[in-house]
């Protein structure tokens, strides 16, 4: 017998024709420490991902404990913390192909290590389409831990991070996507194909909001930033939306629930919103209290 030249190379092709199709492949990675918060964060994230033909990654990151007191001692061993997590990512893989049909495809893993690092390295490899997460664990140091994870995530990984708010759906999907905007530096700082890719991808409208109060933010170059802007987006036919409110988020947050706006797109600046995550109240409560998900994706 002799190797077919023609069925070798038509092997080779087809091994790289579905190599890229992984590669073009939108996958969503959905972090979870099996809580509510993180289950909810799940089924928005499952309802997004069979709306857009995308697959699923679940991902949970596991610590060994160790008991506090004058000698550490380990109190679960590590072997059994993996097998536990990866048993239970089994169980609500399962309950996924069965609510949805397997009409998508999930695919879990399970890591050792710090949840943050984990993510980006895992994110690095991937590239997906997104990450969404919950902002509160189950409950006590977990709720802290896990509610800085998110807001550790937003600040390291270079994808987009998509929180979900407790107890809110994907609904009838993404209809109106609200786009919070300084008009600062817009050509640099706007991440414009990606806000085209997103607004074409669900089929939404698009709300430009601008929040300021006695002209407090306007600047020589406002009018000519925000030209800039509607030339760069112009092509989705954005609405722009001045809000008039003391509180830069509070004004986001109060125009985005009273006009149904699905999702909200916000890039956290360093020299803003980033550093401010962890200090300013009123900067926290537009990530992790907002009634609607915020998108954060960087310049």
């Amino acid at each position: 017998m002799y190797a077919d030249p023609g069925h070798s190379d038509g092997l080779v092709i087809v091994l790289h024709l579905f190599a890229l199709i992984i590669m073009i492949m939108k996958t969503i990675i959905v972090p979870t420490d099996f809580s509510p918060t993180a289950t909810n964060a799940m089924n928005f994230a499952v309802d997004m991902a069979a709306n857009i033909n995308a697959s699923l990654m679940l991902l949970h990151v596991y610590q060994v404990p160790v008991s506090m007191s004058d000698v550490p001692v380990v109190m679960v061993s590590a072997e059994e913390l993996r097998k536990s997590s990866e048993t239970k990512l089994q169980e609500i893989k399962y309950e996924l192909r069965h609510t949805t049909g397997g009409k998508i495809k999930i695919y879990t893993e399970a890591k050792m290590g710090d949840v943050a690092d984990e993510l980006e390295d895992v994110c690095k490899h991937m590239q997906p389409f997104a990450v969404i997460m919950g902002t509160k664990g189950a409950s006590g140091v977990e709720r802290i831990l896990f509610g800085s994870t998110t807001l550790t995530a937003i600040r390291h990984l270079t994808c987009p991070v998509i929180v979900v708010p407790p107890g809110k759906t994907y609904g009838n999907g993404i209809k109106k996507i609200g786009f919070a905007c300084d008009f600062r530096k817009v050509v640099e700082n706007t991440p414009v194909q990606f806000i085209k890719t997103m607004v074409k991808e669900f089929g939404a409208e698009l709300h430009v909001l601008n929040v300021d109060h006695e002209s407090k933010h306007f600047r020589p170059d406002t009018p000519e930033e925000s030209m800039l802007l509607h030339t760069l987006l112009e092509d989705l036919n954005p609405s722009y939306h001045f809000i008039d409110n003391p509180d830069i988020e509070d004004g986001i947050n109060g125009f985005v629930e009273a006009n149904n706006i699905d999702l909200l797109i916000t890039i956290p600046k360093k020299h803003k919103l980033l550093d401010s995550l962890f200090k300013k109240s009123s900067t926290r409560q537009l990530v992790t209290q907002s009634h609607v998900p915020v998108m954060c994706v960087h310049e």
